[in-house]
């Protein structure tokens, strides 16, 4: 095989992705909010919460592993977890209104500065110090934002993807290619 033939896309590895890596930070963040905010035991809302957290950050791992191999199965699991993810963002919104707290939108003061931190900040570090500090509603927003931040940073990278795969084909195109490639290069050395 010549070093021009890659039928594996990329190595599988999501960690450095900054969706990936708000993920986290969103799983985190909303498992010490249940466990802090609501009563386990009377709510079912807390496994869900946490679940959908998990499940969202749980397939982007899953989606990238299996994008080495099928861009049809990483597209579909990366949509998986964005729909938990948008999922989690309802439950969030529920509670707020709920608990008739405050949905930070543009005209809060602080959401330009909520905002500008978590386009910036993407390691559970950046958070963890805040979990004992922020309140429900703090927690609540700024979950939120992480979650329309990475859906919107999803979004972005699946559309990169279908471009792609219409672009360059997947797994099979790519060794039929190939193939035909060596046949032909095969033949010319006679």
């Amino acid at each position: 095989m010549s070093a021009n033939n890659h039928f594996l896309r990329g190595n599988g590895d999501c960690r450095n992705t900054y969706f990936y890596k708000k993920s986290k930070v969103i799983y985190d963040l909303t498992f010490h909010f249940v466990h802090k905010y609501l009563q386990k035991s009377k709510d079912r809302t807390v496994d869900q919460m946490v679940q959908a957290a998990r499940s969202g950050k749980q397939n982007f791992v899953e989606g990238m592993a299996d994008g080495v191999t099928s861009a049809e199965m990483q597209i579909k699991l990366l949509n998986v977890g964005k729909s938990s993810l948008l999922e989690l963002r309802e439950d969030f919104e529920d509670y707020i209104r709920t608990r008739q707290l405050t949905l930070w939108d543009n005209q809060h003061s602080r959401y330009d500065k909520m905002v500008h931190y978590c386009k910036y900040h993407n390691e559970l570090t950046d958070y963890q110090p805040f979990f004992e500090i922020w309140s429900d509603e703090e927690l609540s927003n700024v979950a939120l934002t992480l979650i329309h931040q990475t859906d919107r940073m999803l979004q972005n990278f699946i559309q990169k993807l279908e471009a792609d795969f219409v672009k360059n084909g997947g797994l099979r195109e790519a060794m039929t290619k190939a193939r035909i490639d060596a046949r032909n290069h095969h033949s010319h050395q006679r």
